[in-house]
């Protein structure tokens, strides 16, 4: 259960920095594309804040130097990009249909929700996982 809490804390810590990120991108971005591009800093913020919380508090992981920490990174980027087209996908299904920022965040909050339960999974199966034991779930 501390587990489940945790995660949960973490999550909604995460959905603030990403939405959060994305605002502070929107007033500051000039240049084209501002919702799109607002949506990666967004992403970028959030994946990073999320990262070094569950490696870790929820799953307690060890790296053994710089070069093994850049490889679990960009494994848990890997695994994160099949939620990221669920946040994505709510967020701009949102701004589709509702074309207002709040909704458009609200949609981005859902997507977000979702993304981070089938995350955890992934992550549990093949990030957060000693090499021996990833090789034989493949």
């Amino acid at each position: 259960m501390r587990i489940v809490l945790l995660y949960g804390l973490f999550a909604l810590l995460a959905t603030a920095v990403n939405i959060g990120a994305q605002d502070l991108w929107l007033r500051a971005w000039p240049g084209p594309w501002p919702i799109v591009t607002s949506m990666c800093a967004g992403t970028a913020a959030g994946l990073a804040v999320k990262y070094v919380l569950d490696k870790r508090y929820i799953f307690r992981y060890q790296t053994s130097g710089a070069l093994h920490d850049g490889r679990t990174f960009v494994l848990y980027t890997v695994m994160g990009l099949v939620t990221t087209a669920i946040f994505w996908g709510f967020e701009s299904g949102f701004q589709t249909l509702f074309a207002t920022r709040g909704m458009r965040y609200l949609g981005g909050v859902i997507g977000l929700a979702i993304g981070y339960a089938a995350k955890y999974r992934l992550d549990k199966h093949f990030v957060f996982t000693p090499p021996r034991q990833v090789c034989n779930r493949v």
